[in-house]
C-alpha cells in the first residue's frame, strides 16, 4: 500500500425530500447572492426549482441563473456565466443536474474571484487563490462530480481537466426519484460512467491493496446487479439509489487510498468526445473494451484478477492472459446488454484523427500509471477500439 491522504468535505444529504434542505444547507453558508448552474426546463418539471425559488426568497438571497448548459461543457458557456457572476457579485454557485453542470459550475466557482481567463486553470494548471463555495442538487446517476476534486471542460478540440481539493462541493443533495424519470440512454451511459470510474481505480500496479481492492468490487458487483435490476424495471427506485449512491462512491476519492489509479482510458475518450462529441459514458464503453484487449498481451495480471473475483472465470483453468480477454469480453457483453456501442464503428468513427488525437492526448508526455502510454501505444489502443 502506498503512502496517502484523504480528504473530501462533501456533506451528502441523500433520501426522499432530501431536497427540503436546501434552505437550511444555504443559510449554513451565509449566501447572499446565489447563481444557478443547469441545463434545460427539466428542473421545473421536477419541481426543484420552486424548491429553490422559494429558498432563495425566504433568505433574501440575490438570485441569478442560466439553463443552458450543455453535454461536454464548453468555457464558452463558463466565461459567460463568470461575467454573469462577477455582475452580480455571486458569494455562492448551485448546480442542479449532472457532471456537465456540475462541472460547469467548479469552473464558474473558479473563475468569479479570478481577475484573468477560467481556461488558465485547465490549460496552465495554475493554482486559485479563491474558489467560491460550490453546492449540488444531482439529477442523475454517472459522473459522481458531486464528491470529487475535478472539473472537465472543452475548448474546441481541447478537452482538459483541473484538480483541486477547494472544488470539492459543499453539499450534494440527492433524492433518487430525480433519477427515475431519466431516458433508457441517458441511465445506462451514466452506469458505464460510474463502472469506468471504478475500473480506472481497480487497474492500479499497487500489488498490497486489499482493501480497496475488495470495496471496488464489491462496488462493481453492487453496479452490475442494480444494472440488471433497471434493465428489468426502469422506475426502480432503489436500484437507482443504489447506483446514485455508488456513483459519488466511485469517484470521492476514498477507494484511490493505498493505490495509484491508472486514467489512462479515460485521457483517450476525451480525445473522441473532444474530437466528435460523443457522450462520455459510450465513449468509455468503446475505449474500456478496447483498453483491456490491449493491456491482456501487455500486463494482464490485474485484469485477470477482476475476471476471477468478480466473473467467476476460474485461474485454474484459463492463463492471465486468457482471464483478461475474457474480462475485456465480459464487459462488452455488460455494455452491450445496456444497449451502448463497443466499438468505433457503431459510432460511424473512423481513423483518420487518430494521429491528432493521440499527439493531443501526450502533450505533456505519457499518460496512464498501470502501462504508461505514448502516442504509438494511444493508436494501437484506438485501433483495436475500431
Amino acid at each position: 500500500m502506498i503512502d496517502f491522504e484523504y480528504y473530501n468535505p462533501a456533506k451528502i444529504v441523500f433520501g426522499e425530500h432530501s431536497e427540503q434542505k436546501l434552505r437550511e444547507l444555504l443559510a449554513a453558508y451565509g449566501v447572499k447572492s446565489l447563481q444557478l448552474v443547469y441545463s434545460g426546463d427539466f428542473i421545473k418539471a421536477l419541481g426543484i426549482y420552486d424548491i429553490i425559488r422559494d429558498a432563495v426568497k425566504e433568505l433574501g438571497i440575490r438570485f441569478s441563473e442560466n439553463g443552458n448548459v450543455v453535454p461536454n461543457p464548453t468555457i464558452d458557456l463558463v466565461r459567460e456565466l463568470v461575467k454573469q457572476g462577477k455582475e452580480n457579485q455571486v458569494d455562492f454557485v448551485l448546480a442542479v443536474g449532472g457532471g456537465s453542470s456540475i462541472d460547469t459550475a467548479k469552473a464558474v466557482a473558479l473563475g468569479i474571484p479570478y481577475d484573468g481567463d477560467v481556461w488558465d486553470f485547465f490549460e496552465k494548471g495554475i493554482s486559485p487563490k479563491q474558489v467560491l463555495p460550490i453546492g449540488v442538487i444531482a439529477t442523475t446517476a454517472s459522473s459522481g462530480s458531486e464528491t470529487s476534486n475535478a472539473a472537465i471542460l472543452s475548448s474546441g478540440e481541447w478537452k482538459l481537466g483541473f484538480e483541486d481539493d477547494r472544488i470539492i462541493p459543499k453539499f450534494a443533495i440527492m433524492n433518487p426519484k430525480y433519477t427515475v424519470g431519466l431516458p433508457a440512454y441517458q441511465t445506462f451511459v451514466g452506469i458505464a460512467d460510474v463502472l469506468s470510474h471504478l475500473l480506472e481505480r481497480y487497474f492500479s500496479d499497487e500489488k498490497n491493496s486489499d482493501t480497496t481492492d475488495y470495496l471496488i468490487e464489491g462496488a462493481i458487483r453492487a453496479l452490475l446487479v442494480n444494472a440488471d435490476k433497471l434493465l428489468k424495471d426502469q422506475k426502480d427506485v432503489n436500484a437507482r439509489g443504489e447506483i446514485q449512491w455508488l456513483a459519488s462512491v466511485a469517484h470521492g476519492g476514498f477507494l484511490d487510498a493505498g493505490r495509484r489509479a491508472d486514467w489512462g482510458s479515460h485521457r483517450i475518450e476525451h480525445e473522441l468526445s473532444a474530437q466528435y462529441n460523443i457522450t462520455h459514458g459510450e465513449g468509455m464503453a468503446v475505449v474500456t473494451v478496447a483498453w483491456t484487449k490491449y493491456m491482456a498481451e501487455k500486463k494482464p495480471w490485474r485484469l485477470a484478477l477482476l475476471a476471477s473475483r468478480v466473473f467467476g472465470v476460474d485461474s485454474f483453468n484459463y492463463s492471465e492472459t486468457e482471464r483478461a480477454y475474457i474480462l475485456s469480453e465480459k464487459l462488452a457483453e455488460f455494455f452491450k446488454k445496456l444497449g451502448l456501442a463497443t466499438k468505433l464503428a457503431d459510432l460511424k468513427i473512423g481513423d483518420k484523427d487518430f494521429d491528432a488525437m493521440a499527439a493531443r492526448a501526450t502533450r505533456n508526455g505519457k499518460v496512464g500509471h498501470y502501462v504508461p502510454l505514448e502516442a504509438t501505444a494511444i493508436k494501437d489502443i484506438l485501433k483495436i477500439a475500431l
